[in-house]
C-alpha cells in the first residue's frame, strides 16, 4: 500500500482554528470588563460574531481528519470506540474535575467533597461548563461515525456524495432558521436536555462534520476547486466577515434580540459565513504547504507542526490562562482605552501560556493523557534507559 501523503495544510488549519477559538474566548473576557454601554463595548460586541467561524472550523477538522484516517480501512468499530473514547473521555472527566477543584479553592478557599462530587456529576452529564461542550459533541460524533461512513459508502456512485452535502446544507439552513426565529417563542422546559440545550447537540453541527467527510473523500477535487476560485473565496470571506457587524446590529436594534442571541453562532448567516471561512483557511493552508517547499523558515514550520499536535490540548487547558486573565482584569479595574490597547498583548500572553501548558503535558509523562496524547511509551523508554544506566 502506498504511503499516504502528509497534508501540511491540515496543520495550519488546526493552528488557525484553535488560536481563533482562543481569540474568541479572550475577547469575550475583555468585553466583560468594559463599561456597559461604552463605545469600546459596542465595538467589541459588534465584531465578536465574526470570530464564531472558528468553532465550526474545529468541527470541520474533526470530520475531515477522522474520515481521512478511516474511510478506506476495514474498521473494527469496537476498537475505534475504545481508542477514541479513551483519548477524549479521560480528558473530559479529568478537566471537569480539575477546573471544578481549582474554582472552589480560589473562590471559597476550601473544598467540600460532597458538593464537589455533585457538581462534577452534573458537569460530566451535561458538559455545560469549562468549554467542555465540544468534547460532548465529539463523543456523539464517535458514536455515529460508523453510520456516517456507511452513508457515504452507500451513495458512492454518481453524484451521491454531492447530494448528501447539499442535503446537509439545506437541513442545516432550516435548523438555523428554526433556532433563530421559532425556538425562542417555544417553551422547551420539558424537552430532552440535548434538544432544549441545542448547542451541545451534534445535530446543529452536522453540516460541518459532513463537509469535512466530503472534503476528505474528494480531497483533490475540493482542493482544485478552492485553488481555482481563491479570489472569489477571499472576497466573499472578507465581505461576509464585515457583514457580521450588520447582522449583530440588526439582531439588537431591529429584531430586539438579547446579547446572547445576537452573538449566537446558530444563525442562517453564520452557516454560509463559516463554510466560506473554512474554504478560505483551506486556501491559506495550501499556501503554507507550498511555502514549505520554497524555503519557509524551519522554526516557523516546526512551530506550526507542534501547534497542530497540541491543538486539542490547547483547547482543553485554555480555561486556566483565561481564568487567570479574568481574575487579573477584575482586580486591576483598567479603563476602556487601556483594555483596548492591551487587548493584543493580553491575547498573546494567554495563547503563549496555553501553548506552554499543553506542551508540558505533551512532554512530561504521564500527563499526556490529560490532553488526549498518551506519553506512556516515553515513560517506559525513560525507565528502560535509567534501568540500563543503573546496571
Amino acid at each position: 500500500m502506498a504511503k499516504k501523503k502528509y497534508l501540511y495544510e491540515v496543520d495550519l488549519m488546526r493552528v488557525v482554528f484553535i488560536f481563533g477559538v482562543l481569540l474568541n474566548h479572550v475577547t469575550s473576557t475583555i468585553t466583560n470588563n468594559l463599561s456597559t454601554g461604552s463605545i469600546s463595548e459596542n465595538v467589541m460586541n459588534s465584531t465578536h460574531l465574526a470570530l464564531h467561524f472558528t468553532r465550526m472550523g474545529f468541527m470541520f477538522m474533526t470530520g475531515l481528519v477522522l474520515t481521512l484516517n478511516y474511510y478506506q480501512r476495514k474498521n473494527n468499530w469496537l476498537t475505534f470506540w475504545k481508542k477514541r473514547y479513551w483519548s477524549v473521555g479521560i480528558p473530559y472527566l479529568a478537566w471537569n474535575a480539575i477546573m471544578l477543584l481549582l474554582g472552589d479553592l480560589f473562590s471559597q478557599g476550601s473544598v467540600s467533597i460532597g458538593s464537589l462530587i455533585t457538581k462534577w456529576l452534573h458537569y460530566v452529564q451535561y458538559g455545560d461548563h469549562f468549554y467542555m461542550y465540544y468534547l460532548l459533541v465529539t463523543m456523539q460524533l464517535y458514536l455515529l461515525f460508523p453510520l456516517l461512513l456507511k452513508l457515504f459508502k452507500r451513495f458512492e456512485k454518481g453524484n451521491g456524495h454531492l447530494v448528501i452535502l447539499i442535503t446537509s446544507i439545506l437541513i442545516q439552513a432550516s435548523l438555523m432558521v428554526g433556532i433563530k426565529y421559532w425556538l425562542p417563542h417555544i417553551d422547551t422546559s420539558s424537552w430532552w436536555y440535548l434538544f432544549s440545550n441545542y448547542g451541545f447537540n451534534i445535530g446543529v453541527y452536522q453540516v460541518y462534520f459532513i463537509a469535512g467527510a466530503y472534503t476528505a473523500i474528494h480531497y483533490d477535487e475540493v482542493e482544485a476547486s478552492i485553488m481555482q476560485n481563491y479570489k472569489l473565496i477571499c472576497c466573499l470571506a472578507l465581505t461576509l466577515a464585515l457583514g457580521t457587524i450588520l447582522i449583530y446590529q440588526g439582531d439588537i436594534n431591529i429584531l430586539g434580540l438579547s446579547e446572547d442571541a445576537a452573538h449566537s453562532p446558530h444563525q442562517p448567516y453564520i452557516l454560509f459565513y463559516a463554510l466560506c471561512m473554512i474554504a478560505f483557511i483551506f486556501w491559506l493552508g495550501r499556501k503554507y504547504a507550498y511555502s514549505r517547499n520554497k524555503g519557509l523558515w524551519p522554526w516557523l514550520d516546526h512551530l506550526i507542526h507542534l501547534g497542530a499536535k497540541l491543538s486539542f490540548g490547547i483547547y482543553l487547558v485554555q480555561t486556566i490562562p483565561i481564568a487567570i486573565l479574568a481574575e487579573f482584569l477584575s482586580r486591576m479595574q483598567l479603563s476602556n482605552v487601556t483594555l483596548m490597547l492591551l487587548g493584543p498583548i493580553l491575547y498573546l500572553l494567554v495563547a503563549a501560556l496555553a501553548f506552554m501548558i499543553a506542551w508540558i503535558f505533551y512532554k512530561v509523562p504521564p500527563f499526556g493523557i490529560l490532553i488526549g496524547r498518551s506519553n506512556s511509551k516515553d515513560l517506559k523508554k525513560r525507565s528502560t534507559v535509567i534501568k540500563n544506566l543503573n546496571n
